[in-house]
Order: structure tokens, then C-alpha cells, then sequence
């Protein structure tokens, strides 16, 4: 019997209302019994929190309008797959409007628990807890595999699901397959946030140093002459980056794969703003042109295999002495070895003084782990908060359904440059950073000052309440009236005990804006 997509959706639920790492693992082991082989990795991305489609075509628009839930389940786990897959090759004329309408016909089939499931997936906000180390461990269990064995699969697979689908259908057998091969993107290990250089330290004794460079990700794969360039997403942009290519080639190496950052800089060395970056490397016409208008430059810093011997799974000593004979220095990212918390604030100092993002904390016993954002990596970097005004909020999906969520948020204008003296500018959304106990607080206190109807998808409010909100930095954005918007901007408290007279204005964003880019 095909497995239906309620028992997914009811797992889900489940996994998210338990708190123990334990218990959550039994509840993904069981559910994953239960799927077929074919079905496995359908039913491994959806526990994940992924659909298996990496694009899809739709997003919150197509959630705007949640149809009548069916009232029993008739849906199963491949069928709702190979939708999502036809859902995804629609292209041309009026393929928003007919993705839009076959995905309102796939809702209007599922019941209330498997459209909760269906809008987190579409959505991206299926907080149910079962992280990658928990879903691997429950993939170990269900198919009765040692859990380093699993662990060791998914380091080189970058990723649990296809790992999964080769377990539960052929043992131990089928994770032979997964082996680094020079050719084949692995997904990058991350860095988690520290607060500040001492904590970073602290939790990792003598470290590593590293500039954070505020770049694309790239993975350079060179096989003899060979060369593939690979984006953190595992995208193919070796055709884009002629200048990364012959950075590999010119490497006096047979083989390698080695993992940094490209970024334009400026006549001075000083970073480009981060969008000249992007824009270059997603340009796919006249490459030339475009290399001559805004080049690339190349920082490496780690390396994952040299020569056909893997080091991924060795500590970070090892691999960046691997590292060092294969790359020559004006390639390599700028790195101090240290304990000493003065030194490491100096060398922050100096990277942001250069114009980067901050600093990776890196501990030298940590293997590269691939796909994961783990403890061996804490990247530092100097915080902006502003109090800005929340100008309005849309309604939340998933287990945010019921609740506004993300948050429209403006700086006061007190001259009137991009509308009325004393108004507002919109400067970014976002539903970062909120609990659970202030999505219920901003829901209440924002439907009391609603300014127009509330059962719309975005609530327009009386600009009256304002949050603490920290950011990166501020980004050129066509989007918005004074053409700036905050980069990864998230909520760190409501301030309720400021009035919106005491907002910060456009004036001090500018600043900001001014200091990271130059006046513009």
C-alpha cells in the first residue's frame, strides 16, 4: 500500500510537540520504516523540512489563500512528489497563474495536518526540530546501520536524504557509493554566530582566525585540466568565472578540491558592495564584458582533497598544511593561529577596517563537516541594531499559522525626503529572531492598532510600535523608497517602552550605509 502523505504530516507534528533528542529520533526511525525504498527519499526531505524540488516556483504568494482542508486523507507521499516535480517545470507565459491554481487544487485535497505540512514545505518554515543530526541518527536506526557509518555517508553526500534513500533500500551496501569525488559538490560546512571573540575562544580554545569574506561560496574542483566551480546552493558557474578557473589551473596540483570565496574588489583592494559580487557571478551573457567591468578575486581557505587523498574527515592542521602547498598566498584567506582574545579583537578590527564581515573562529580538531552549521565554527561579526517602526505584518504559516509574522519595518524621516515630514521608510521585512511567546505578544498588540481590514494577507498598522532589530548591514535595493534595505535582519526585542518619535531615522541607516559602500 503507497504511503500516504497524512502519515508524514501527523510524524511531522508529532516530532515538533516533543522535546527529547531521543523521541524524536524513534518517531523519524518509524515513519522511515514505513516507506517503501522509492518512497524513502521522498519521505526523508519532507521530515527534513525540504521539499526534494530545490525550486518550485512558489512561495509565500501562493499561500495567501488557504482553501476549505479536505476531511479525509486521500493523498500519498510519491503522488504529492511528482506534483511538486510538474508544479516545477512549468515555464512560459502564464505558468505563475497555472502553478498558483494546481497548487490551490493539491491543498484543497489535504487534510488541516497535511496542509500545515504542505505550506512549512513550501515555505521554509517547518520548525519541527528534526535537524540534520537527528534525522541522520533516525535513518541509522530505521535501517539498522551503524550511526558513524551514516554520519561518514552524509559528511560526503552533503546532505541526509540521499543517504537515506541508498540505507533503507540497500543497507549498508549503499553507502558505498558515497565517496568524495573530484567533479561532484559537496554542501559547505557552515559557521554558527558567537557573540564576540572572547565567547568564540572560550569554546573553542586556540583557534584559527580567519577574515569572513563577504563573497559568493565556492567549492573549485580540479581534476587535471579539468576545472568545475560550484556555488554554496552546489549550482555549476564555472562558465561565469573564467578568472576562478584559471586560478585552478595555474595550481601546481593533479587534482583538487578546495573551498573559499570569490568577491570584486575595488581599485584599493577594498570590497565591491556585496550586489556588484552577485550580479557578476549570476551574469551569463557576454562574461568577458563583464570580467573586464567588475573582476573577480579569489581567498581559498580550506582544502578538502589533494591529489587523491580525501581530508575531510581529518582536522584542520592537516588540511590547511594540504592547503598551503597547493595554494599560493595571495590567494589564501588572511589567518592567525591564537588563544589570546586582545589578538583575535585586533585582527576583527583589521578585517572590518579592510571592509570584510568579521572573523571565523575555526577549532583545529574539527573535521569538515559538510552541510552542517556545527560548534567548530563561530563567525564574529560586529552587530548594528536600530529601533524601527513596524509598519506592517503578514500573516504566518505552518506553526505560525494564526500568528503575524513578518514584519514590515520602517526608520523615521523626519525632513520628508521619501514622503511626508515625520513619516516613515520601509527599509526590509523579516520574522527572524521571534519566539513563539512574541509572535503571540505582536499578534495581539498589532491587531489592536490595525489601520484597514486584518483578514488580508498583509495588516497594516498605525506606526506606533517599534523593535530592536540587529543587521549586518545595509544593502543598495531598488525595492524600497530610499533605495536601502538591511541585509539578514532579525527581531531582538519589541520596544514598547519607546514611542515612535524615538525611532532611528534614514538619516542614521545612510551613515551606515555611506561607511560600508561610500557616499553614493
Amino acid at each position: 500500500m503507497d504511503m500516504q502523505l497524512l502519515d508524514v504530516a501527523d510524524t511531522s507534528a508529532a516530532v515538533a510537540d516533543v522535546s527529547g533528542r531521543l523521541a524524536k529520533t524513534e518517531l523519524i526511525a518509524a515513519c522511515l520504516r514505513r516507506a517503501t525504498p522509492a518512497e524513502a527519499e521522498v519521505v526523508a526531505s519532507y521530515l527534513s523540512g525540504e521539499l526534494r524540488q530545490r525550486r518550485t516556483g512558489l512561495g509565500y504568494a501562493a499561500l495567501r489563500s488557504m482553501p476549505p482542508a479536505a476531511a479525509e486523507a486521500t493523498l500519498d507521499v510519491l503522488e504529492v512528489d511528482a506534483e511538486f516535480e510538474a508544479l516545477s517545470q512549468l515555464s512560459g507565459p502564464g505558468s505563475t497563474t497555472r502553478r498558483r491554481e494546481r497548487f490551490q487544487a493539491l491543498l484543497a485535497r489535504a487534510t488541516p495536518s497535511e496542509q500545515r505540512l504542505l505550506a512549512g514545505l513550501v515555505s521554509g518554515e517547518l520548525r519541527q526540530g528534526a535537524l540534520d543530526g537527528i534525522l541522520t541518527e533516525a535513518v541509522a536506526k530505521a535501517a539498522a546501520i551503524p550511526p558513524a557509518d551514516v554520519r561518514r555517508a552524509v559528511t560526503v553526500a552533503g546532505g541526509v536524504v540521499p543517504v537515506a534513500a541508498a540505507a533503507l533500500a540497500e543497507g549498508p551496501t549503499g553507502l558505498t557509493r558515497f565517496r568524495l569525488g573530484v567533479g561532484t559538490p559537496l554542501r559547505p560546512m557552515l559557521a554558527s554566530p558567537a557573540t564576540d571573540v572572547r565567547q568564540a575562544l572560550e569554546r573553542t580554545g586556540e583557534a584559527a582566525v580567519e577574515w569572513k569574506v563577504d563573497g559568493i561560496r565556492v567549492q573549485i574542483h580540479r581534476d587535471g585540466s579539468e576545472v568545475a566551480v560550484f556555488t554554496r546552493t552546489l549550482d555549476d558557474i564555472t562558465a561565469r568565472v573564467p578568472e576562478i578557473v584559471e586560478a585552478a589551473r595555474a595550481l601546481p596540483v593533479d587534482s583538487v578540491v578546495l573551498d573559499g570565496e570569490t568577491i570584486a574588489l575595488g581599485p584599493g583592494g577594498r570590497p565591491l558592495p556585496f550586489q556588484r559580487t552577485a550580479a557578476r557571478v549570476s551574469s551569463k551573457v557576454d562574461v568577458e564584458t563583464a570580467r573586464r567591468k567588475v573582476p573577480l578575486s579569489l581567498f581559498v581557505f580550506d582544502c578538502l582533497h589533494l591529489d587523491g587523498a580525501d581530508l575531510i574527515g581529518e582536522p584542520g592542521p592537516q588540511r590547511w598544511s594540504a592547503l598551503r602547498q597547493a595554494v599560493p598566498a595571495e590567494h589564501l584567506v588572511p589567518r592567525i593561529v591564537t588563544a589570546d582574545p586582545e589578538q583575535a579583537q585586533a585582527f576583527l578590527d583589521d578585517a572590518v577596517a579592510a571592509g570584510h564581515e568579521g572573523v571565523i573562529v575555526k577549532s583545529p580538531v574539527v573535521p569538515y563537516e559538510a552541510g552542517r552549521r556545527g560548534a567548530g565554527w563561530l563567525k564574529v561579526k560586529p552587530r548594528h541594531t536600530l529601533d524601527l517602526v513596524i509598519l506592517a505584518a503578514e500573516w504566518g504559516h505552518g506553526r505560525r499559522q494564526g500568528k503575524l509574522s513578518n514584519l514590515h519595518l520602517g526608520a523615521r524621516d523626519p525632513a520628508g525626503r521619501y514622503g511626508e515630514p515625520g513619516g516613515f521608510v520601509m527599509l526590509g521585512k523579516t520574522f527572524k529572531g521571534l519566539t513563539d511567546a512574541m509572535l503571540a505578544w505582536q499578534t495581539e498588540h498589532l491587531l489592536k492598532l490595525a489601520d484597514g481590514p486584518t483578514d488580508s494577507w498583509v495588516v497594516h498598522v498605525r506606526p506606533e510600535l517599534l523593535a530592536e532589530i540587529a543587521f549586518d548591514g545595509v544593502q543598495a535595493s531598488p525595492r524600497y523608497p530610499a533605495g536601502m534595505a538591511l541585509r539578514f535582519a532579525r527581531v531582538l526585542r519589541h520596544r514598547d517602552d519607546k514611542g515612535a518619535d524615538e525611532a532611528d531615522t534614514i538619516d542614521t541607516v545612510r551613515q551606515i550605509f555611506d561607511a560600508a559602500n561610500g557616499p553614493g
